[in-house]
């Protein structure tokens, strides 16, 4: 955060790993596939780096525990079906929000700071899951990993972001967990913070390019108040 630089107008949010600890649903849903093709259950300790690339990868990760790559490719589909099955049924039922995350989405809001929530999730688990847990009035866009042709870390979703809000990126900081997030933010030449809570693929978080590492979203807000001057 370069002091002098111009004034942060909006913030695109991740969600799991940075608003929401999604891995315990994702556990839920990952078994009960995994029973259907007589799989032992893995544990979170297991699921917890194989988070946030998207599900089509998730699903070969967890099959790969198991098959060789012919048989993942012969039973994907089936499984891919299977989990989005469970994770609807189950979708939001242990998952949990981060300290700070409504503070902070209230003081961005406050302000006058425009959100977006970017996320690799499907849209059809993302959008019930931001309503259920009081998150959705936040945001006046949402995009899914499935929302666009491509996902994070290809910068795509956070420049429609900046198109829809008719900003430049130099005005807008992405605030997320993982590389994926960094990796986007620094393509699309947005500022990117990081919190240190998340998954960020079993890696540590000091190892991701950032502008800087917040505890919380009510950190982040705070320093980007900071950085407005304000």
């Amino acid at each position: 955060m370069q002091p002098g630089a111009a004034v942060i107008k909006a913030a695109i949010i991740d969600l799991d790993g940075t608003m929401l600890d999604t891995v315990p649903d994702f556990e839920l849903a990952l078994n009960a596939m995994r029973a259907e093709f007589r799989l032992a259950p893995i544990t979170q300790d297991v699921i917890k780096p194989m988070v946030g690339k998207g599900s089509e990868k998730l699903i070969r990760d967890v099959l790969s525990l198991d098959f060789d790559p012919d048989r993942v490719e012969s039973v994907y589909d089936e499984a891919m079906a299977a989990y989005q099955r469970h994770y609807l049924a189950i979708n939001g039922e242990r998952s949990r929000l981060f300290d700070g995350v409504i503070e902070g989405l209230t003081a961005l809001r406050e302000q006058g700071l425009r959100l977006a929530c970017v996320t690799n999730k499907p849209i059809s688990f993302t959008t019930p899951l931001l309503a259920q847990k009081g998150l959705a009035p936040f945001f006046e866009l949402v995009y899914g990993g499935d929302s666009l042709p491509k996902k994070k870390p290809d910068p795509l979703p956070l420049l429609q972001v900046c198109s829809d809000f008719d900003l430049p990126p130099q005005q807008v900081v992405a605030i997320g967990d993982s590389s994926n997030d960094a990796e986007a933010a620094r393509a699309a030449r947005c500022y990117v913070l990081t919190v240190p809570y998340g998954y960020n693929h079993g890696r540590p978080v000091q190892e991701i390019d950032s502008d800087g590492i917040v505890n919380s979203l009510l950190d982040a807000a705070t320093l980007i108040r900071a950085h407005n001057g304000v």
